[in-house]
């Protein structure tokens, strides 16, 4: 609900989406739009201006009645419907009205986009006010249902919930996979080229928004999600060999080919405008171990053949983990021995390892834990810089990276580990801003793209989760406390801060909101486990 206040009056506007009741894929979708006055009086304007196909495409107009307009684009329709008093005018290609509400009334605006084959009347005819108010109810019904299953009770519950919330909206029903950000082409830097389509399911994300999902209580999420990436696992491999694709189309299908839009000038001119990701054909050999991960995060590992499909992924992954990658941050500066991707490998033996031996399951443990103690071993020495006192981004380099914040969490080390503690030391010196953290340092390290970024809330909130961990409860919650006030005014945050406290990137995004749950948990802990030894 948006309210507006002016000398005239008080008006509102509430857009809500009712959930579609089956999980198969439907074929029509509708926003409805409600705008109402509390006091006094106030004109409203409505404008409708689609764009199909990223503005290639034309479309037509069809009048209905003075309360219904259908835009015809190449494969989908879009069906505008009012109550009265809203009269819908042709404005060109598209549709625009004027109106206005006194104290105690209001009036509805539906779009319903329907798409495949279309006869008839798309939406079918108009709502009446009391089938406009059983939707409301519906909608928040469906959401206060849900919500039951939240077993968090902590001290951060508003923005836990929010971020829940907006998990479930970015997930795909009918498939249980999520997509990273509900947006494209949003700049990381504004004017610069960093510019990416992110309404794609990344294998990374999905399997680290599983233990936050299930932690919270929403079991079902989780399971949908690890039945998706075991049938990507069940699947033939990639054209490149590799047994997973570091991402999919919510449906699974694994060509994200990547065009530039050239007649978009980008938000606030930031270009190029980028649809599909190209980062799809990287080799980032994280992702095993994010899937190992996610699989593990239950005590039902699923049936023989689940098992099966799990093992022959480690058996694989003996004979290739050894390789120069892209790396978690999908850089275009070419391959190296990124530290973080090892850590997720021994992460997969690791895990494998427990899983085979919890569930009694074959599996060649004595292979397995020959390469699990040599990936250990490897990231020990040459992940380890002594100039730096910490570990490094790649094995060639005395750059920090943020994204081993997730060392502790893995188990890989002790949260109160000495050289663990002097790389927190070392990236609090380098990465931290104010309680904000920057992935790396893009000028230490080249990374192949033009200008800089901001902050990564990702990170500021795995830098709390890290805090937290390793006894630096009060630190932690400061960091945590001032991140939260850079959420837009309903809780949400893009993928990164900028420099006057903007958000930037693609938004909302996932992998923050997942991280902002798993740190209040962490804190929470911590702060609890505090609290009674001062009982």
């Amino acid at each position: 609900m948006t309210r507006f206040v002016a000398p005239e009056g008080v008006g509102e506007v509430i857009d809500f989406m009712v959930p579609i009741a089956s999980n198969a894929p439907a074929a029509r979708h509708r926003l409805t739009r409600v705008a109402r006055v509390v006091r006094g009086s106030l004109p409203f304007e409505l404008l409708c201006r689609p764009r199909f196909d990223y503005g290639r495409a034309s479309h037509t107009l069809s009048r209905l009645d003075d309360g219904s307009i259908v835009f015809h684009g190449p494969d989908t329709d879009l069906h505008v419907q009012a109550t009265a008093p809203v009269r819908l005018h042709a404005d060109g290609s598209d549709v625009s009205a004027r109106f206005t509400l006194d104290a105690g009334e209001s009036a509805a605006v539906l779009l319903t986009a329907e798409t495949g084959e279309r006869g008839g009347q798309p939406g079918g005819s108009p709502p009446t006010t009391e089938e406009v108010a059983a939707a409301f109810d519906a909608c928040r019904d469906f959401w206060l249902t849900w919500l039951r299953s939240c077993r968090y009770k902590g001290r951060w519950h508003e923005m836990v919930i929010r971020s829940a919330i907006t998990l479930k909206l970015l997930t795909y029903a009918p498939t249980g996979a999520p997509i990273a950000a509900a947006t494209m082409g949003l700049p990381e830097q504004v004017g610069g080229e960093r510019n990416w389509d992110y309404r794609y399911t990344w294998v990374r994300d999905g399997s680290l928004s599983v233990r936050a999902l299930i932690d919270l209580g929403f079991t079902a999420e989780a399971n949908a999600f690890r039945r998706w990436l075991r049938e990507r696992l069940e699947a033939d491999g990639t054209a490149t060999g590799e047994l997973l694709q570091i991402m999919y189309r919510v449906d699974g299908e694994p060509q994200l080919a990547e065009e530039v839009i050239e007649h978009l000038e980008g938000y606030r001119r930031s270009a190029p405008v980028r649809a599909g990701n190209a980062a799809a054909d990287q080799l980032q050999l994280d992702i095993y171990g994010e899937a190992a991960y996610a699989i593990a995060q239950s005590e039902d590992i699923g049936d023989v053949r689940g098992w099966h499909v799990l093992a022959e992924l480690i058996d694989w992954l003996c004979e290739h983990w050894d390789r120069p990658d892209e790396g978690i941050w999908e850089t275009r500066g070419g391959r190296h021995n990124f530290t973080y991707s090892r850590l997720m490998t021994w992460v997969a033996f690791d895990r494998a390892i427990r899983m085979a031996a919890t569930h009694a399951r074959p599996a060649d443990l004595v292979r397995w834990r020959e390469a699990r103690d040599a990936v250990f071993r490897q990231i020990i020495e040459r992940g380890w810089s002594d100039k730096r006192a910490a570990f490094v981004q790649h094995y060639d380099t005395d750059v920090l990276d943020a994204s081993l914040l997730l060392m502790p969490r893995v188990g890989f080390l002790s949260p109160t580990d000495r050289d663990w503690l002097s790389t927190l030391d070392a990236m609090g010196e380098e990465l931290v801003s104010d309680s904000l953290v920057y992935r790396y340092d893009p000028a230490a390290s080249p990374d192949g793209l033009r200008g800089s970024e901001g902050t990564f809330s990702l990170c500021s909130f795995l830098y709390v989760e890290a805090l937290a961990r390793s006894g630096r409860v009060h630190q932690a919650r400061y960091a945590f406390d001032k991140m939260l006030t850079y959420a837009n005014h309903v809780g949400l945050f893009a993928e990164e801060i900028g420099p006057s406290g903007e958000q930037l990137g693609n938004f909302p995004q996932a992998f923050t909101h997942l991280a902002l749950v798993a740190a209040a948990l962490a804190l929470d802990e911590e702060l609890d486990r505090a609290e009674r030894s001062r009982a």
